[in-house]
């Protein structure tokens, strides 16, 4: 692993997973709504599995998944785990005003200010019940001339500070990402989907950059939403139907996986790893056996025969 100074928020403890982390987004009742006790059952889960980083953000449900991982987190040793959490984004009420620090909201809004920035780890740090944080990151900036001139200073003295460990940004679009890469004094950057079986358009330019600064990657949205993890029942790519092209061709990286007795989704859990610069993967999941599956991905004996095969698919 290659965060800067040494730094590896992923490996708190020795004999956890170093390249495996909990996206805890799905707790947070991304599209289906996850009981108190599921949420509890998944957190506790991953740490059974031996997985110690716990990746959440205020946007995911308002505030409910970091309030539901810190309270799955409560009584777990503080430094047996690393978190991260993101800002960049403020909670509001129905109404469109900000709620109390620590508090539950209805949506977010974006806020890229100094104080927007001070104000989210706050409350993160409230919902959290914890005094600090692993890895911070800038939450998907639309402006980034904004976000370089406002947030990414509070960000870097928050860290200079010793009030969080690592900085970085987290996006979907590549390009933006390698900005920040050349031009902010980040340790990692995380980016969805777009390290992917099937999209690979973080790999033309991020991860170039990435490699020659030291920068660290973290790759999430590994399924691209469902396709890559069961082409058949959840055929969506970017949370939207796939296309007749991206079906026909996750159906043809299943058979290959299939050919070497290993399903999909945990080929498509180890692919990002294989890339220069990537230090670790992401996955979410809103129940005990979806987590119990993914850590499987970990361990699965993958031959080079078949990455070959799918190079040239």
């Amino acid at each position: 692993m290659a965060f800067r100074a040494g730094l590896r928020p992923l490996t708190p403890t020795p004999g956890a997973s170093d390249t495996f982390g909990l996206g805890c987004a799905p707790i947070g009742n991304l599209f289906t709504a996850v009981a108190d006790a599921d949420a509890d059952a998944t957190v506790a889960a991953a740490l059974d599995a031996g997985i110690r980083f716990f990746d959440t953000a205020p946007h995911y449900g308002a505030g409910a998944s970091e309030a539901r991982l810190g309270r799955a987190l409560a009584g777990v040793s503080r430094d047996s785990v690393a978190i991260a959490t993101k800002v960049g984004r403020k909670i509001v009420d129905a109404g469109g005003d900000g709620v109390p620090s620590g508090a539950v909201g209805t949506d977010t809004v974006a806020d890229l200010s100094r104080d927007g920035v001070l104000r989210s780890l706050e409350g993160s740090l409230a919902r959290l019940g914890t005094d600090r944080i692993d890895l911070l990151y800038l939450h998907d900036p639309m402006d980034v001339d904004e976000a370089l001139r406002s947030a990414m200073p509070a960000l870097a003295q928050l860290r200079d500070e010793g009030v969080v460990r690592a900085i970085g940004v987290g996006m979907v679009w590549p390009d933006p990402l390698a900005r920040f890469v050349r031009e902010a004094d980040i340790d990692v950057v995380m980016i969805a989907g777009r390290t992917t079986l099937l999209d690979h358009r973080g790999e033309v330019e991020l991860l170039p950059a990435a490699r020659e600064r030291g920068v660290g990657v973290v790759a999430a949205g590994v399924f691209n939403s469902g396709i890559l993890a069961d082409p058949e029942n959840t055929p969506y790519f970017d949370y939207r139907e796939a296309s007749p092209e991206q079906r026909t061709r996750a159906f043809a990286l299943a058979a290959l996986a299939e050919s070497h007795r290993l399903p999909l989704r945990h080929v498509a859990a180890r692919y990002p790893l294989r890339l220069p610069a990537v230090e670790a993967v992401v996955v979410g999941a809103r129940t005990a056996a979806e987590v119990q599956d993914f850590a499987l991905a970990e361990h699965a004996e993958i031959p080079d025969e078949l990455w070959t095969e799918i190079e040239h698919l």
